[in-house]
Formats: structure tokens, C-alpha cells, sequence
């Protein structure tokens, strides 16, 4: 299989994996009807609706702000795929296909929710205090480890095509 194909796939299958789980946890679990559901001590699923970027940086639920993360995130899409077809390693090439699956499985939840659907919640309690991480989602995950693998690639790989 050649890098961009290999790429390819792991879009899809990212943007797949991404819409299923939601789309489930929303219609079939039931998530908001249920509220937090505790998986293990230190996992829970809750329903959290993202407007804000990453993290929930810049909340504004305005349909102006909405329309600017939305072109933001179209022109970062088509600049990765640009990246992607340049690239010649099967790393570099795989992992900008999980950025690309995940900015456009959250870009879809923008879309038909005005937010985006987050529902992982990883959690400790140390002496009775619990901590909890940012609430997120599959398309997160796809996101955070692509960008892992390019920075892996950039530091260690060999060399790749350059970011556009």
C-alpha cells in the first residue's frame, strides 16, 4: 500500500470510528438521558458540547464565531491534505490522515450540532481531591496522536515533505 492510500484509509477510518461512537452514545446509549455513566474508577462517559477549539479554548456559541472556526478549520484540512500528498513516509503520511479524520469528524459535529459531541472523561482522586482531564472524543484522540507521530517523524524519521 503506498503512503498517501495508507493515509487515505486512516482518514476514513478515523471520520468513521469518530461519527459511529457518537452517533451511538447520542441515539442508542443515550448519553444525555443517562448523564455520567461510570465505566471504571478512573473512566467516565458524560455528554459535553464543545463550542469552543481545543480544549474549549475561545467559547462563543455566535453563529459569526461558529462560520470563522468552521473556514479555519477547512483551510487546515485542505493545507494537511496538500501535506499528506507531498509527504513520503508511511508515518508522516498515516498520521496527518488521523488529523485530517479527526478536525473533520468534529468539523461534521459543528456542523449539525453548533458543537462539537465530547464524551471521555479520565479522572484520579489523590486524598480525596479528584482530578479530572478535558472531556473529549475519538476525533481528539486520532488528533493528539497524529500529531505525536509528526513530531516523532520530524525528530527521528527520516526525512519528510515539508508543511505547505
Amino acid at each position: 500500500m503506498t503512503p498517501l492510500r495508507a493515509g487515505i484509509l486512516a482518514a476514513m477510518v478515523t471520520l468513521v470510528a469518530d461519527q459511529a461512537s457518537k452517533l451511538w452514545l447520542l441515539n442508542v446509549f443515550d448519553l444525555a438521558r443517562r448523564g455520567a455513566v461510570r465505566v471504571t474508577p478512573f473512566f467516565d462517559l458524560v455528554l459535553a458540547w464543545n463550542i469552543g477549539i481545543s480544549f474549549g479554548w475561545l467559547q462563543n456559541d455566535s453563529q459569526a464565531a461558529q462560520f470563522a472556526l468552521m473556514a479555519v478549520k477547512a483551510i487546515a484540512v485542505v493545507a494537511l491534505a496538500i501535506w499528506m500528498a507531498r509527504s513520503h513516509t508511511m508515518l508522516a503520511t498515516v498520521a496527518l490522515g488521523l488529523i485530517i479524520g479527526g478536525a473533520i469528524g468534529n468539523g461534521i459535529d459543528r456542523l449539525a450540532y453548533g458543537a462539537v459531541v465530547d464524551f471521555a472523561l479520565f479522572h484520579i482522586e489523590i486524598a480525596g481531591n479528584t482530578y479530572n482531564w478535558y472531556v473529549f472524543n475519538l476525533a481528539d484522540v486520532a488528533i493528539v496522536a497524529g500529531v505525536a507521530a509528526l513530531l516523532y517523524d520530524s525528530f527521528l524519521g527520516v526525512p519528510a515533505a515539508k508543511a505547505p
